[in-house]
């Protein structure tokens, strides 16, 4: 998959859970094909889609930084962005590597789309669709930092009349 979508559905679904993390969770989304960049600047040539692409390792960290330790969520919104990345890759063709003891691909949905395919934006849509209507099904009281509520703070005394008209149609 292309960047673009890696980090649409990342943070799409970290909005969910937890919007304080969304840019952390992005990194993690976009990290196995950085890593890769940052390892060929140090003089080690790793090829596209190997250890830096290791489901086990991905959701390795992400499991232990979720329930064993942690620093204000930060390392487990990047883990969890890794393995967001990870499971998106395996869709494509060339899929994933599943673990560096194995010389098998891991691939979902049988690895049937190709990095720029337009299928790929549609999943991220959809995933996008998803998250906004879990996000809406949970309430106004939950933290929505892309949606405003322009008629509830003006029911609430936030906004005046005027700031209300010159709002009330714009839903992002």
């Amino acid at each position: 998959m292309k960047w673009l979508n890696h980090t649409l559905i990342a943070g799409s679904l970290c909005a969910v859970v937890s919007p304080p993390h969304v840019a952390v969770c992005v990194a993690g989304a976009t990290a196995p094909d950085w890593m890769e960049y940052v390892a060929k600047i140090c003089g080690r040539k790793i090829k596209h889609r190997g250890p830096t692409h290791v489901l086990t390792h991905w959701l390795t960290a992400a499991i232990a930084f979720t329930f064993i330790w942690d620093y204000h969520g930060i390392f487990m919104a990047f883990a969890w962005g890794g393995v967001s990345h990870i499971l998106t890759d395996a869709m494509t063709v060339s899929g994933v590597p599943f673990s560096p003891y194995s010389d098998r691909r891991f691939h979902l949905f049988g690895g049937r789309f190709r990095t720029g395919d337009p299928i790929e934006y549609v999943i991220s849509a959809g995933v996008i669709i998803i998250c906004v209507g879990i996000s809406h099904l949970i309430g106004e009281s939950s933290f929505s930092p892309f949606f405003f509520d322009w008629a509830g703070y003006y029911d609430k005394g936030l906004i005046d009349g005027s700031e209300w008209k010159a709002n009330r149609f714009k839903f992002l």
